[in-house]
């Protein structure tokens, strides 16, 4: 189990790093342009999400790998787990019902995690 959540853990923090890295460093109107619930979302925003998917992303793996406060990991997955179910909501709220089973299966992914370094296998502190 444990090496399933080192697995699940890596693949997380490299799909929300690169999603957050590109809503940081690509202009506002290129996003839009590229996906359409940015249009929906003020520029700020957009950018306020890459953020915290950048950190989201951190937090998955660093905390447990230094093993440096490991207990920030499953509270980063939790926090992806909600900006997940938020994702979700914005795409029904905006008649993009269809396209919420990235957001599904990422959010699963993040509530194993979550579960996972909480409950069934825990990183120890130094």
């Amino acid at each position: 189990m444990n090496v399933a959540l080192w697995i699940v853990q890596s693949l997380l923090a490299a799909a929300f790093g690169m999603a957050g890295a590109m809503k940081l460093a690509i202009p506002y109107e290129a996003l839009v342009e590229q996906m359409s619930w940015a249009a929906h979302v003020p520029a700020a925003g957009v950018k306020f999400i890459g953020l915290v998917e950048v950190l989201g992303a951190l937090g998955l793996v660093l905390p447990s790998a230094l093993r440096i406060k490991p207990g920030l990991t499953p509270l980063a997955a939790a926090g992806l787990v909600c900006t997940m179910v938020a994702a979700a909501g914005l795409h029904i709220s905006i008649g993009e019902a269809s396209m919420i089973a990235p957001n599904l299966v990422l959010g699963s992914l993040a509530a194993l995690v979550a579960w996972g370094r909480h409950r069934r296998v825990p990183i120890q502190a130094r």
